[in-house]
């Protein structure tokens, strides 16, 4: 390479250096702000905290979605722990606990000892197929005829399926559910609530 051709190669350099030197000059780039970056985590903070509230509200939706479809039967149960909402109808008779919670007819339906039985599976509806979760402290509510009131958990029992006991009447507002034990068909679950009082 002779003299000339390097002088020549050394120019094009120079002006190519000078050239991108120039460009990188005029473009315009984003400068890095603290500050940008801390509102940046702090609005990330802000729509994790709505997203946690927006939580809250369909939470607070489902529970109102239960209270309602509560509040559409004029007989019926519910036990929040389990996510029972249930219809009652006067009678054991399979029919009706094929559709119902029922009640049994020898037992009052507000004053006193309100005794219930349903299935709790291999039926079209097993509504008692939960009691079994239930513990002592557990709240039952109950509507008749635009009634409301609120019962406490206080016994849990197997009894055989020619006890009759635990549904006699009684002074006490109580409230007996009766279902089969799995299994065991000599045998019953019985969950009885007791009026809870303020």
């Amino acid at each position: 390479m002779n003299l000339y051709t390097k002088n020549a190669v050394n120019f094009i350099s120079i002006i190519v250096t000078i050239s991108i030197f120039f460009i990188l000059n005029q473009i315009d780039f984003p400068k890095i702000n603290l500050k940008d970056i801390n509102f940046k985590k702090e609005l990330e903070i802000t729509n994790n905290f709505q997203e946690e509230t927006n939580q809250n509200i369909i939470s607070n939706e489902e529970e109102n979605t239960i209270q309602n479809e509560m509040y559409k039967y004029d007989w019926c149960i519910e036990i929040p722990t389990i996510d029972l909402v249930a219809p009652i109808e006067e009678t054991v008779e399979k029919e009706v606990m094929n559709r119902s919670v029922g009640h049994f007819p020898n037992t009052s339906k507000w004053n006193g000892n309100i005794g219930l039985g349903a299935h709790n599976r291999g039926y079209q509806v097993n509504y008692f197929s939960n009691i079994k979760k239930l513990k002592r402290g557990d709240i039952i509510n109950y509507i008749y005829n635009g009634q409301r009131r609120q019962y406490e958990v206080t016994n849990i029992v197997i009894i055989k399926d020619t006890d009759w006991s635990y549904l006699e009447e009684t002074e006490e507002n109580k409230i007996t559910l009766i279902t089969c034990v799995e299994n065991e068909p000599k045998y019953r679950r019985c969950i009885q609530g007791t009026e809870k009082t303020n």
